[in-house]
């Protein structure tokens, strides 16, 4: 039995917890575990915290906020743009920041989360320094980050010692892998997406990293880890020669279950020419994250919408599309198959 082995065991043999209402979660899990002597076992969502569970010596208690939401409600609804399934969610909204887990700040990028499936997440420490983290895990589908700004230092379980990852690199976390964030720049900023998109978040007690095991093959849930590299990638050609991308892996990594790749579009090579025929995909969920630049999004159904960076947009399953730039522009994009997975490991 390994290490993540037995402290799931250990997380699944404490007592059903009493709930414990409370209006203030951190100033909650302050008081159990600072002064009473419990440890904290789980937190949920990640981004503006709900619900944690907290045990001592067996005895387990869920704190939950009293004002608690629904789960389909999301802040800041005037900074986005649904139409029929396709939503915009601008950048320039002074308001859109609030706090998370860890000191981090997240501002949501999708619109009602369409249903509660699929999250993604604009996250930024401001500060910089140590960040207050500890070995945790997530019980999720799938899930990416990407580096759009500064630099963060991270270790994941099994994957050799902590690294640094520089603006545009990314990441696969697949389903319960260990892990740690360390340390970041002033004004890191992280593209975050995943399913579903309220989701547990585990510590565990037990386990040190970095591991004294280097597997980077091992799978997870399903799916290896990926560390993609911005400075050691290759940029290729689309197929129809309109624009550049570099590919992640992660396609290989999950099986088809998700594709994430930066797009390069330039003037001269715009999917949007009046000979081009605009693509329509045929994934369950395509999202865009405009990273610099400007550009319009075609579509015969949707029209045109002008995007610039830091904006994000969702995508509906067979829309016609193509993306006209007037100057380079660098796009993040996320598919996930229309296929997701059975269960949550």
């Amino acid at each position: 039995m390994t290490n993540s082995d037995r402290a799931d065991v250990a997380s699944s043999s404490i007592a059903a917890p009493r709930v414990v209402r409370c209006t203030d979660l951190d100033a909650a899990i302050a008081h159990y575990t600072g002064q009473l002597g419990f440890r904290l076992d789980m937190i949920m969502p990640a981004d503006a915290p709900r619900t944690a569970l907290v045990s001592n010596d067996g005895v387990a208690l869920r704190l939950e906020v009293a004002d608690d939401r629904n789960a389909g409600d999301v802040p800041h609804a005037s900074s986005r743009e649904p139409l029929h399934g396709f939503a915009i969610t601008r950048a320039d909204v002074s308001d859109a920041w609030i706090n998370g887990r860890a000191g981090m700040q997240y501002r949501d990028l999708i619109p009602g989360r369409l249903g509660g499936g699929v999250i993604a997440s604009h996250i930024r420490i401001p500060d910089g320094g140590p960040v207050p983290d500890y070995v945790h895990y997530h019980k999720i589908g799938f899930q990416m980050i990407y580096c759009k700004h500064g630099w963060v230092r991270v270790v994941y379980e099994d994957q050799g010692p902590p690294f640094v990852m520089h603006e545009g690199d990314c990441v696969l976390q697949p389903p319960t892998i260990r892990h740690r964030v360390l340390e970041s720049s002033p004004g890191l900023e992280v593209i975050e997406v995943g399913c579903p998109a309220e989701h547990e978040t585990w510590r565990d007690h037990e386990l040190t990293l970095p591991t004294s095991r280097l597997r980077p093959d091992r799978f997870f849930g399903g799916q290896r880890f990926v560390r993609h590299v911005a400075a050691d990638a290759i940029w290729q050609r689309t197929q129809d020669g309109r624009c550049e991308f570099r590919d992640t892996g992660i396609s290989d990594a999950t099986y088809d279950l998700a594709d994430v790749r930066v797009l390069r579009v330039t003037p001269g090579a715009s999917t949007a020419d009046e000979h081009l025929t605009p693509q329509i995909h045929d994934d369950e969920f395509r999202f865009l994250f405009v990273l610099e630049g400007r550009l319009d999004l075609v579509s015969r159904s949707l029209g045109t919408h002008a995007l610039a960076a830091g904006d994000a947009c969702v995508i509906p399953e067979g829309v016609d599309y193509a993306l006209d730039a007037p100057s380079v522009c660098e796009v993040l994009e996320v598919a996930l198959a229309r296929q997701k997975p059975a269960r949550v490991i």
